[in-house]
């Protein structure tokens, strides 16, 4: 398993705003959402909260490998690729609860295992 380079681990902690997290459907059909609720939970993991999906989690059940692109404040781009997983309980389930707002539902946590990452158009990893 690939993990994150040092200059994205410090990148992410300066993002601005939500992540875009995109799947897709078994027919190569794009779905892009807006995720608040992520956080890294090791060099090689990263955990989106699932409050609402519906596409996003059809997608993840069917196998999509899927990408977070994100951006810092200092207006520097990043994207990260790679597997999904779908978890309602075990480890990835509980950091997701420990960080998730008790006001949102937290049905699952999902989890992207870090393959490749960019800066803009230049490959990190």
């Amino acid at each position: 398993m690939a993990q994150l380079p040092e200059r994205v681990r410090q990148a992410w902690e300066d993002r601005s705003g939500p992540v875009i997290l995109t799947t897709v459907n078994e027919q190569s059909v794009p779905n892009a959402i807006y995720a608040t609720c992520v956080a890294l939970y090791d060099d090689a993991t990263v955990v989106i909260a699932d409050n609402h999906f519906d596409k996003t989690q059809h997608n993840i059940l069917a196998g999509s490998r899927g990408s977070i692109l994100f951006i810092t404040d200092s207006h520097e781009a990043f994207q990260i690729k790679g597997s999904l997983s779908y978890h309602v309980s075990g480890p990835l389930f509980e950091h997701m609860k420990s960080w998730n707002p008790v006001k949102h539902p937290g049905h699952a946590a999902a989890a992207l295992s870090v393959n490749e990452v960019y800066s803009g158009s230049k490959k990190l990893l």
